[in-house]
Protein backbone atom coordinates (compact mmCIF):
# COMPACT_ATOMS: atom_id res chain seq x y z
CA UNK A 1 0.00 0.00 0.00
CA UNK A 2 1.65 3.04 -1.27
CA UNK A 3 1.94 6.10 1.68
CA UNK A 4 -0.55 9.35 1.71
CA UNK A 5 2.49 11.14 2.11
CA UNK A 6 5.18 12.29 -0.02
CA UNK A 7 7.52 15.45 0.18
CA UNK A 8 6.39 16.42 -3.22
CA UNK A 9 2.92 17.70 -1.49
CA UNK A 10 5.35 20.59 -0.14
CA UNK A 11 5.77 23.06 -3.06
CA UNK A 12 9.40 23.60 -2.45
CA UNK A 13 10.01 20.02 -2.97
CA UNK A 14 8.04 19.16 -5.72
CA UNK A 15 9.86 22.61 -7.80
CA UNK A 16 13.23 20.21 -7.77
CA UNK A 17 14.79 18.82 -9.93
CA UNK A 18 15.02 14.96 -9.99
CA UNK A 19 18.77 14.90 -9.12
CA UNK A 20 18.63 17.85 -6.84
CA UNK A 21 15.96 16.19 -4.80
CA UNK A 22 17.31 12.73 -4.83
CA UNK A 23 20.15 14.21 -3.15
CA UNK A 24 17.75 14.98 0.02
CA UNK A 25 15.01 12.53 -0.30
CA UNK A 26 17.22 10.06 2.04
CA UNK A 27 17.85 12.84 4.95
CA UNK A 28 13.98 14.14 5.16
CA UNK A 29 12.00 12.63 8.07
CA UNK A 30 7.97 12.74 7.96
CA UNK A 31 7.36 13.98 11.41
CA UNK A 32 3.64 14.50 12.84
CA UNK A 33 2.86 18.14 13.85
CA UNK A 34 0.24 18.34 16.47
CA UNK A 35 -1.66 21.14 17.38
CA UNK A 36 0.47 23.07 19.88
CA UNK A 37 3.46 21.96 18.62
CA UNK A 38 6.21 24.30 19.31
CA UNK A 39 9.25 23.93 16.56
CA UNK A 40 11.13 26.61 18.30
CA UNK A 41 11.10 28.84 20.53
CA UNK A 42 12.62 32.52 20.62
CA UNK A 43 16.53 32.40 20.89
CA UNK A 44 16.81 28.76 20.91
CA UNK A 45 19.04 27.14 18.15
CA UNK A 46 17.50 25.03 15.47
CA UNK A 47 18.38 21.88 14.77
CA UNK A 48 15.82 21.04 12.26
CA UNK A 49 14.02 22.93 9.14
CA UNK A 50 10.45 21.93 8.49
CA UNK A 51 8.57 21.91 5.29
CA UNK A 52 4.66 21.46 5.93
CA UNK A 53 2.67 19.18 3.97
CA UNK A 54 -0.53 18.92 5.44
CA UNK A 55 0.29 21.43 9.05
CA UNK A 56 0.29 25.12 9.21
CA UNK A 57 2.69 26.81 11.14
CA UNK A 58 2.12 29.83 12.93
CA UNK A 59 4.96 32.29 13.38
CA UNK A 60 4.07 34.92 15.87
CA UNK A 61 5.96 36.89 18.78
CA UNK A 62 4.87 37.02 22.34
CA UNK A 63 5.50 39.94 24.47
CA UNK A 64 6.11 40.17 28.16
CA UNK A 65 2.87 40.93 29.34
CA UNK A 66 1.94 37.20 27.75
CA UNK A 67 -0.11 38.95 24.56
CA UNK A 68 0.90 37.31 20.68
CA UNK A 69 0.53 38.46 17.62
CA UNK A 70 1.29 36.07 14.40
CA UNK A 71 3.40 37.80 11.66
CA UNK A 72 3.13 35.09 8.95
CA UNK A 73 1.77 31.82 8.58
CA UNK A 74 3.66 28.44 7.11
CA UNK A 75 2.13 26.05 5.23
CA UNK A 76 2.83 23.23 2.01
CA UNK A 77 4.31 26.10 0.11
CA UNK A 78 7.22 27.19 2.25
CA UNK A 79 9.52 25.89 4.77
CA UNK A 80 9.82 27.11 8.78
CA UNK A 81 13.53 27.90 9.36
CA UNK A 82 14.70 30.48 7.32
CA UNK A 83 17.26 32.13 9.81
CA UNK A 84 19.43 28.64 9.27
CA UNK A 85 20.51 29.92 5.59
CA UNK A 86 19.77 33.67 6.14
CA UNK A 87 22.71 34.02 8.07
CA UNK A 88 21.38 33.22 11.76
CA UNK A 89 21.03 30.04 13.64
CA UNK A 90 17.95 31.52 16.30
CA UNK A 91 15.55 34.04 16.09
CA UNK A 92 13.09 36.13 18.61
CA UNK A 93 9.83 34.43 17.13
CA UNK A 94 8.40 31.52 18.10
CA UNK A 95 6.74 28.51 15.57
CA UNK A 96 4.09 26.53 16.64
CA UNK A 97 1.52 24.36 14.39
CA UNK A 98 -1.68 25.57 13.83
CA UNK A 99 -3.21 23.22 11.94
CA UNK A 100 -2.56 19.89 12.83
CA UNK A 101 -1.25 17.70 9.91
CA UNK A 102 2.46 16.29 8.94
CA UNK A 103 5.69 18.17 7.05
CA UNK A 104 9.04 16.75 6.60
CA UNK A 105 12.17 17.96 8.95
CA UNK A 106 15.81 18.10 7.41
CA UNK A 107 18.62 18.71 9.53
CA UNK A 108 20.32 22.29 10.18
CA UNK A 109 23.55 21.49 8.55
CA UNK A 110 22.40 19.80 5.48
CA UNK A 111 19.97 22.53 4.49
CA UNK A 112 22.90 24.92 4.98
CA UNK A 113 24.51 22.70 2.64
CA UNK A 114 22.13 22.91 -0.17
CA UNK A 115 21.92 26.45 0.25
CA UNK A 116 25.43 27.30 0.03
CA UNK A 117 25.73 24.64 -3.15
CA UNK A 118 23.69 27.11 -5.02
CA UNK A 119 21.83 24.84 -6.73
CA UNK A 120 17.78 25.37 -7.47
CA UNK A 121 16.75 24.91 -4.20
CA UNK A 122 19.36 27.99 -3.24
CA UNK A 123 16.91 30.01 -5.48
CA UNK A 124 13.97 28.29 -4.08
CA UNK A 125 14.52 29.28 -0.56
CA UNK A 126 15.17 32.98 -1.17
CA UNK A 127 12.06 33.31 -3.43
CA UNK A 128 9.90 31.72 -0.48
CA UNK A 129 11.74 34.49 2.13
CA UNK A 130 10.68 37.28 -0.47
CA UNK A 131 7.04 35.77 0.00
CA UNK A 132 7.23 35.25 3.89
CA UNK A 133 8.57 38.83 4.18
CA UNK A 134 5.44 40.86 1.45
CA UNK A 135 3.30 38.27 3.88
CA UNK A 136 4.85 39.48 6.84
CA UNK A 137 4.98 43.61 6.05
CA UNK A 138 1.34 43.00 5.17
CA UNK A 139 0.04 41.59 7.99
CA UNK A 140 2.06 44.32 9.86
CA UNK A 141 -0.03 46.96 7.58
CA UNK A 142 -3.32 44.80 7.92
CA UNK A 143 -3.43 44.69 11.81
CA UNK A 144 -2.95 48.77 12.44
CA UNK A 145 -5.30 49.80 9.54
CA UNK A 146 -7.68 47.32 8.90
CA UNK A 147 -10.88 46.06 10.79
CA UNK A 148 -11.11 42.46 12.56
CA UNK A 149 -13.69 41.21 10.42
CA UNK A 150 -11.35 42.00 7.44
CA UNK A 151 -8.32 40.50 9.49
CA UNK A 152 -10.14 37.20 9.93
CA UNK A 153 -11.39 36.95 6.25
CA UNK A 154 -7.59 37.31 4.89
CA UNK A 155 -6.70 34.75 7.83
CA UNK A 156 -9.34 32.66 6.70
CA UNK A 157 -8.17 32.71 2.84
CA UNK A 158 -4.60 32.66 3.61
CA UNK A 159 -5.41 29.31 6.11
CA UNK A 160 -7.40 27.73 3.57
CA UNK A 161 -4.74 28.60 0.37
CA UNK A 162 -2.79 25.85 2.53
CA UNK A 163 -5.90 23.05 3.05
CA UNK A 164 -7.13 20.73 0.66
CA UNK A 165 -10.63 20.82 1.75
CA UNK A 166 -12.71 23.83 2.62
CA UNK A 167 -12.66 23.10 6.88
CA UNK A 168 -10.34 24.70 9.91
CA UNK A 169 -10.24 22.70 12.46
CA UNK A 170 -9.72 26.02 15.14
CA UNK A 171 -10.87 28.12 18.59
CA UNK A 172 -11.55 31.46 18.44
CA UNK A 173 -9.62 31.83 21.51
CA UNK A 174 -6.67 30.65 19.06
CA UNK A 175 -7.98 32.59 16.41
CA UNK A 176 -7.29 36.02 18.89
CA UNK A 177 -4.01 34.63 19.72
CA UNK A 178 -3.11 34.54 16.24
CA UNK A 179 -4.52 38.14 15.43
CA UNK A 180 -3.44 39.79 18.82
CA UNK A 181 -7.01 41.02 19.09
CA UNK A 182 -9.70 40.01 21.75
CA UNK A 183 -11.66 36.90 21.66
CA UNK A 184 -14.96 39.36 21.50
CA UNK A 185 -13.73 40.64 18.97
CA UNK A 186 -13.61 37.66 16.87
CA UNK A 187 -16.37 36.09 17.90
CA UNK A 188 -18.17 39.42 16.80
CA UNK A 189 -15.97 39.04 13.75
CA UNK A 190 -17.25 35.21 13.14
CA UNK A 191 -20.76 35.60 13.97
CA UNK A 192 -21.49 38.22 11.20
CA UNK A 193 -19.58 36.08 8.45
CA UNK A 194 -22.27 33.30 9.26
CA UNK A 195 -25.11 35.28 9.23
CA UNK A 196 -23.86 36.29 5.99
CA UNK A 197 -23.55 32.53 4.93
CA UNK A 198 -20.26 32.86 4.40
CA UNK A 199 -18.82 30.36 7.08
CA UNK A 200 -20.33 27.66 9.73
CA UNK A 201 -18.68 27.98 13.26
CA UNK A 202 -19.63 25.14 15.48
CA UNK A 203 -17.64 23.38 18.17
CA UNK A 204 -14.30 24.93 17.00
CA UNK A 205 -15.02 23.67 13.25
CA UNK A 206 -14.89 26.81 10.35
CA UNK A 207 -16.59 25.87 7.49
CA UNK A 208 -15.97 28.05 4.62
CA UNK A 209 -19.27 27.92 2.71
CA UNK A 210 -18.79 30.78 0.22
CA UNK A 211 -15.20 31.39 -0.91
CA UNK A 212 -15.87 34.20 -3.06
CA UNK A 213 -17.86 36.37 -0.83
CA UNK A 214 -15.30 35.76 2.19
CA UNK A 215 -12.54 37.26 -0.85
CA UNK A 216 -14.59 40.14 -1.63
CA UNK A 217 -15.35 41.31 1.97
CA UNK A 218 -11.53 40.30 2.67
CA UNK A 219 -9.57 44.03 2.48
CA UNK A 220 -6.90 43.84 -0.19
CA UNK A 221 -4.32 42.28 1.93
CA UNK A 222 -5.01 38.78 0.88
CA UNK A 223 -4.84 39.62 -2.49
CA UNK A 224 -1.38 40.96 -2.22
CA UNK A 225 0.06 38.43 -0.54
CA UNK A 226 -1.72 36.14 -2.98
CA UNK A 227 -0.22 37.55 -6.05
CA UNK A 228 2.98 37.78 -4.64
CA UNK A 229 3.58 34.16 -3.64
CA UNK A 230 2.13 33.04 -6.97
CA UNK A 231 4.50 35.49 -9.05
CA UNK A 232 7.46 34.17 -7.14
CA UNK A 233 6.44 30.49 -7.39
CA UNK A 234 5.62 30.52 -11.12
CA UNK A 235 9.07 31.30 -12.11
CA UNK A 236 10.88 28.83 -14.43
CA UNK A 237 13.98 28.10 -14.07
CA UNK A 238 16.66 26.73 -16.86
CA UNK A 239 17.01 23.38 -17.18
Amino acid sequence: MSSPHSPGQNQLFAALPAAEFGRLAAHLELVPMRLGDILYEPGSQMQHAYFPTTAIVSLHYVMESGASAETAGVGNEGVVGISLFMGGDSTPSSAVVQTAGHGYRLAARLLKQQFNGAGVMRSLLLRYTQALITQMAQTAVCNRHHSIDQQLCRWLLLSLDRLSGNRLVMTQELIANMLGVRREGVTEAAGKLQDLNAIKYHRGKITVLDRPKLEKLSCECYAVVRKETDRLQAYKFPP
